[in-house]
């Protein structure tokens, strides 16, 4: 006998509750190809990176993504935005890829820490791993003990990463310890990451049917035909990054200060001021994310202030030597990260501190050349000023042609009307000439 649709309904009812009971989730169809969302981090690990990857993963477990695979090729970078990204990680419902690729990319330093907290890490030929010794933040360095501290620090956040993705520990604590590093080949043996792929396509089909742990629960990934869906970070995001670069940054700083000295000196020009004062201020967005050493940046203020004093005060260029040695002492200390990802580029300090030399040269030498020029206006600038004789001058007061003007003009000796004359005295309106 054929069941009536209310018994159907109550069975189906019946069924939602049991399925909702025990926690369990209704088996529904496959919509179409499963989709892996592809990241891109390249350079140095810093805020807008955590903020890029935590968005991404958060993405991908809103669109129930297959799994994320994070493209990483960088030298290290900030503690603080690596743990950010790790937590992250951890705590993700989709699984997470670590793959270090194109070849001649590395995962260093910060780098390390996040492929042994991904799921599942993989390299491309070429590539390498390691590098992982922290180093002073914020300038200033560190003492033996303090130094022990952190070391201990990271290798044992390190080995609880290797414990729970089933990764070699001791060569992880090697890594941290020593700065050990390995290529790709090597870190394959040594269980330090979990397979060699050459490229997207080889690493998808090879991560297919592998099975990973997700809050506790095993699952396994379907990802050999998956689509890909590239995402990274917005205009914003890529603006604020470009910003964050150490060199950008404190070129940044040095142009605002060339603004505000140029509007200081010449009052009135506005625009040098308007641009100085946004530079000063996205350096100091910068900074609010960089490891800033305050005697770095009191020593370039410093320096700041002796040239502008310089221009107002004749030192005889003691005050711009001043200014130029507290300026490279302070861009050296001004930053610093790990594995040097944060400093300032000793390129970058030497060729300001040359353009900076070159500049107050240029305006310390004009300065100079105006004091000692001779006067071209009032009685100062008559004196030497060479004319023609309007009127016989020697016997009797005459006339004479000087500067653009007739002058009274008298002369110790006989001059003839039309030939040359110097001034040789002022005496008011009347000049003292001879002949030439």
């Amino acid at each position: 006998m054929k069941p009536s649709r209310y018994t159907v309904w109550f069975l189906a009812a019946c069924a939602a509750a049991l399925l909702m009971l025990t926690g369990a989730k209704p088996l529904l169809p496959a919509k179409g190809k499963p989709v892996v969302d592809i990241v891109t981090v390249d350079g140095a690990i810093q805020p807008i990176s955590a903020q890029v990857i935590t968005q991404a993963i958060g993405r991908a477990e809103r669109e129930k993504r297959e799994a994320l695979v994070i493209l990483l090729d960088t030298p290290g970078g900030l503690d603080t935005a690596m743990r950010e990204i790790v937590k992250r990680i951890l705590v993700s419902e989709v699984p997470v890829v670590v793959y270090v690729a194109p070849a001649g990319s590395r995962a260093a330093s910060a780098g390390t820490f996040i492929a042994y907290a991904a799921h599942i890490a993989a390299m491309a030929p070429g590539t390498a791993i390691g590098a992982a010794t922290p180093v002073s933040l914020g300038g200033g360095g560190m003492d033996s003990t303090m130094a022990h501290k952190v070391q201990n620090d990271a290798v044992s956040y390190i080995r609880s990463l290797a414990a729970q993705r089933g990764r070699n520990a001791d060569w992880a604590e090697k890594a941290v310890r020593q700065g050990g590093s390995l290529p790709e080949d090597e870190a394959v043996k040594m269980h330090v990451v979990d397979l060699l792929a050459r490229d997207m396509n080889d690493l998808l089909k090879k991560i297919d049917g592998r099975k990973v742990t997700i809050a506790g629960l095993a699952r396994t990934l379907h990802t050999k035909d998956a689509e890909r869906h590239a995402t990274g970070a917005s205009w914003r995001q890529k603006f604020l990054g470009r910003i964050i670069d150490p060199n950008v940054a404190y070129i940044l700083f040095i142009l605002g200060f060339y603004g505000l000295l140029f509007e200081l000196s010449n009052p009135g020009a506005i625009l040098p001021g308007i641009v100085g004062g946004i530079c000063i201020l996205l350096a100091f967005l910068a900074f609010q994310a960089l490891p800033i050493n305050l005697t770095g940046l009191f020593l370039i203020l410093f320096a700041m202030l002796l040239f502008l004093v310089d221009i107002k005060v004749q030192s005889h260029g003691l005050l711009t030597v001043g200014g130029i040695v507290a300026l490279v002492l302070g861009s050296l200390v001004l930053t610093s990260g790990d594995g040097g990802t944060m400093r300032i580029s000793l390129s970058v300090i030497l060729t300001v501190a040359v353009v900076t030399v070159l500049f107050f040269a240029f305006v310390v030498g004009a300065g100079y050349k105006a004091l000692r020029r001779k006067p071209i206006t009032g009685r100062e600038g008559l004196l030497g000023e060479r004319g023609v004789a309007v009127t016989d001058l020697g016997t009797r007061e005459g006339k004479v042609f000087v500067h653009g003007a007739y002058w009274a003009a008298e002369a110790d000796e006989r001059i003839e009307k039309g030939a040359p004359v110097a001034v040789d005295r002022v005496d008011g309106l009347r000049l003292h000439v001879r002949k030439t």
